[in-house]
């Protein structure tokens, strides 16, 4: 009966009494001296309870609990953490090395738990991933090292078979086994070389397809639409209107797609860009004083377009000229909280506090580690930039050499007349993708309704007909 059952810390599977009591972690004894079941309690009071001598149970809200162990070492209290896919292999690496050891519940739900410890995680010099040597145990180290910079993540590999974790070292008496496969970890690398033909014909087998429509059909014609994996940058002088046209791309894909997206505006409040997207909706200037929108009206376009928590993601403040913080930032958008694009409006405000050589040097380092990581991650960014008398990009001329696409805005602010001040030229100065360029397309401001749209025959537009097309039409 429960009534006469105890608990205690007691030895078993290699590991030892005062290891299980130092993550309280207790066994269950009934009345007859059997064992039958062990208490691994998490940082939120929550428990996974392992039945013995197989099968598992929780108790408490355990999706929220984290990493186990987490709450029994501080942050950045050590040079190095290791995580283990279970609270078992969490116990047998502590006994072994005496550093933190911490655990997910279980492979398919390690990205969740460990982005919810996400910051103490990182406060550490190195992460060592210390999961299951098997399929699911190599898919799940993987996706959770793209939580963090691979440069600060380490590869603890496990052979398989009777020695697929840390436990199983334990169970054995191989300690000293088990030392040295962690401490010969090698830094993490993706799966990223391909060589046999068979993978090769299943890269090739997905077609070409359009990316995501631009809400202004020539960009869209010129570049086959927005996609993953590539830099798309926004370029114009101070004053003519970027902010403006990323609002516009920015409601234009909260209502074209479900995707998750991140916004980074620096040169305005959040309250200020969640007005925009609303006021887009509404076709009227919600920000302003006279538009005759109340709260209630503004927050209802902005819940039809957005649609769902966890969907739009603001983020409008550093506080801090590392450029780290803002790549970890970006990093944490879409590997932890599923952003497949990332606005950031502007790269150089980053980073502005740095000033001459050591701001030049952010921004160049900046938009480099950038262009790679949206291919490593999968995830779309379209980033503005300022633009001098010639040109070129302030603080650094390599962020032009860091995108895929470059579209450049031009507008006469200084007019005589009030449609010229209103018109925007959209020029596309680099298209790796494509390689369409020139211009493509203007925009006409609607200062009552606070719009873009695109305007029609009043440029003389590049041909969007592929060549091949064009010489089968001869032909």
């Amino acid at each position: 009966m429960d009534d006469k059952a105890t608990y205690e810390y007691l030895t078993q599977r290699g590991i030892n009494q005062s290891t299980f009591e130092f993550y309280n972690s207790k066994t269950k004894i009934d009345a007859d001296g059997k064992p039958i079941s062990i208490g691994f309690p998490y940082p939120n009071g929550a428990m996974k309870i392992r039945e013995l001598p197989k099968g598992f149970r929780t108790t408490g809200d355990i999706a929220k609990g984290g990493l186990f162990g987490r709450n029994k070492f501080g942050a950045g209290s050590h040079k190095y953490v290791t995580i283990t896919e279970g609270e078992l292999d969490a116990l047998s690496l502590w006994q072994v090395l005496k550093s933190p050891v911490v655990s997910v519940r279980s492979s398919t739900s390690s990205k969740l738990d460990a982005s919810i410890d996400r910051a103490w995680l990182n406060s550490f010099e190195r992460i060592y991933l210390a999961f299951d040597g098997d399929q699911p145990g190599r898919e799940a180290a993987a996706t959770v090292a793209k939580l963090f910079d691979y440069n600060k993540v380490y590869d603890v590999r496990f052979p398989g078979g009777d020695r697929k974790d840390a436990n199983d070292y334990l169970r054995h008496g191989e300690e000293s086994e088990l030392r040295n496969i962690w401490w010969n970890a090698k830094k993490f690398l993706p799966d990223n070389i391909i060589s046999s033909l068979d993978v090769m014909e299943k890269e090739l087998s997905v077609p070409p397809k359009w990316g995501i429509t631009y809400p202004f059909p020539t960009l869209t014609q010129m570049t086959y639409g927005l996609r993953t994996g590539e830099v798309v940058l926004v370029t114009a002088p101070s004053g003519v209107g970027k902010t403006e046209f990323m609002h516009t791309l920015l409601h234009h894909q909260l209502k074209e797609t479900d995707d998750a997206i991140g916004a980074i505006f620096l040169e305005e409040s959040k309250q200020r860009l969640l007005q925009a997207v609303a006021g887009i909706e509404l076709r009227r200037p919600v920000h302003l004083p006279d538009s005759g929108c109340t709260p209630s009206e503004t927050y209802s376009a902005l819940k039809q377009v957005v649609r769902s928590d966890d969907r739009l993601h603001i983020y409008s403040h550093f506080g801090s000229d590392n450029p780290e913080s803002l790549l970890d930032t970006i990093r944490f958008l879409v590997a932890a909280r599923g952003c497949r694009w990332i606005y950031f409006d502007l790269i150089s405000l980053a980073v502005a506090g740095l000033g001459g050589d050591r701001e030049r040097e952010a921004l160049e380092y900046i938009s480099a580690r950038l262009e790679i990581m949206t291919q490593e991650l999968d995830f779309g960014l379209i980033m503005v930039s300022h633009v001098n008398d010639f040109g070129q990009t302030r603080g650094s001329r390599m962020i032009l050499n860091n995108c895929h696409i470059r579209i450049d805005l031009k507008r006469d602010v200084a007019s005589e007349t009030d449609r010229s001040r209103r018109t925007t030229y959209m020029t596309i100065t680099k298209n790796r993708p494509a390689s369409k360029t020139g211009p493509a397309g203007t925009l006409l401001f609607d200062p009552v309704s606070y719009t873009l749209s695109e305007e029609f025959g009043t440029i003389e537009s590049p041909s969007i007909i592929p060549v091949w097309e064009q010489e089968h039409e001869l032909a």
